[in-house]
């Protein structure tokens, strides 16, 4: 058992000892940890369609129907101590016409939802210092816009963290301080797959600061030291800032920009430093949203930045050709438009039509084509007396047209319905 295990088992020994009771009095408070709790659970449908054209694979076309079930409790509160848990599983509705990564199936296209059902969070909190939460165990971690950890939650298997976190904030909500370790990542591919289990020694540390609505500063750094991913070991230093700005009633601005730097760092056999910015701006006027943003990762034809525990699907499209970073970097330019319809629009009430469209290319080299994101969604809501109480149906389309090799053309199309409790 290493320092840090032992550290971990420390913290679990403290927080269980903590709830031991001492005398009945204790004992009756103890009851609250479960009279208090409350389960909750989710069921999500999704069929995804993708062609992609080109050899491989021999076939264009992937169909999966799949089903992810979620049921999970939360327990009350003792002595400033919480748990939860929850387990996940996924189901494949009729045949596997698809690649999933471990149902071999590989003259397909490429669908990560795993046939499987696992412990997706456990976990136990405690906050008995003002302002400061420590949790240890399996848990979701999305920290900002998940550009560089994330959950991965548009896949139907969830990126779980096995991890110890350390949260600061202060009275006042503005500064925010967090350290994690983590020590394995349960990734989207599942325990069946060689690396879907991913044993790291990876430390996280990040403080931020909101001086207005108009800026709020967040830096951070990223150990990350991955054994049996070597290649993806990296040192990640950057500096986030974010904001609002109110022109009118109607009218507001927003606004990021980042900036970061990686370096190989720990296991990591090559030796590089490449840069990572993002800037965007957006308009919101009524129910109408206009943005423009390029994102740029650096690489030097032999290595490039990477994010390899990030929510991807967030970024540089929808048809995922861009997961790993080409050696040569990724300029993402992209323009996006959207529209809310809000409660006053009857059958419309509720409903969000978004658009975005991103022209690739190398950092320096390289054209990687351009790609059209297209989606539309509704949310319903039941009466307040069933358990259901809103479902969310969503229409997803991605149109990637391809330039240099390697990559193709390449079409996908989701319809999803998600409910829960």
């Amino acid at each position: 058992m290493n320092v840090s295990d032992t550290a971990a088992y420390a913290f679990l020994i403290f927080m269980v000892g903590q709830v031991l009771p001492a005398s009945a009095v204790a004992q009756d408070q103890l009851g609250h940890l479960f009279s208090d709790g409350a389960f909750s659970g989710q069921l999500r449908y999704r069929y995804e369609h993708v062609y992609q054209d080109g050899p491989p694979p021999v076939n264009h076309d992937a169909n999966a129907s799949t089903l992810r079930v979620n049921l999970g409790y939360k327990t009350g509160e003792y002595k400033k101590i919480r748990g939860f848990v929850e387990g996940q599983a996924i189901f494949h509705l009729g045949e596997d016409r698809f690649n999933d990564m471990v149902n071999g199936r590989t003259s397909y296209p490429t669908v990560v939802d795993p046939d499987i059902i696992e412990l997706n969070q456990s976990w136990l909190s405690w906050s008995g210092i003002s302002g400061v939460e420590l949790k240890l165990g399996r848990q979701v971690l999305n920290l900002d816009n998940q550009r560089f950890i994330g959950s991965v939650d548009w896949r139907q298997n969830d990126q779980t963290f096995d991890a110890v976190i350390g949260s600061y904030s202060d009275a006042s909500r503005r500064l925010q301080l967090q350290y994690g370790y983590i020590w394995n990542v349960n990734r989207i591919f599942g325990n069946d797959y060689p690396l879907g289990d991913l044993e790291t020694i990876s430390h996280i540390l990040r403080s931020s600061y909101q001086f207005s609505t108009l800026l709020n500063v967040v830096a951070y750094g990223y150990w990350l030291d991955f054994d049996r991913l070597p290649s993806s070991s990296s040192r990640t230093i950057g500096l986030r800032t974010t904001g609002k700005a109110i022109i009118t009633e109607a009218l507001s601005l927003n606004y990021e920009a980042e900036y970061a730097l990686q370096e190989d760092f720990a296991s990591n056999p090559l030796s590089y430093s490449e840069g990572y910015n993002h800037l965007s701006i957006a308009f919101a006027y009524k129910g109408i949203a206009a943005g423009l943003g390029r994102e740029i990762l650096g690489g030097n034809n032999t290595i490039a930045f990477q994010t390899p525990l990030a929510t991807l699907h967030k970024f540089n499209g929808w048809s995922d050709k861009f997961l790993a970073t080409p050696a040569t970097g990724l300029k993402d330019r992209y323009a996006s438009l959207g529209y809310k319809f809000g409660e006053d629009k009857g059958l419309l009430a509720k409903t969000e039509l978004a658009g975005v469209y991103h022209d690739f290319s190398g950092d320096s080299v390289g054209d990687y084509g351009h790609e059209l994101n297209v989606s539309l969604s509704k949310v319903f809501e039941y009466s307040s007396s069933t358990v259901f109480k809103t479902a969310v149906v969503t229409f997803k389309y991605a149109d990637y047209t391809a330039k240099d090799a390697p990559y193709t053309d390449t079409q996908k199309v989701w319809l999803q319905l998600s409910t829960g409790f």
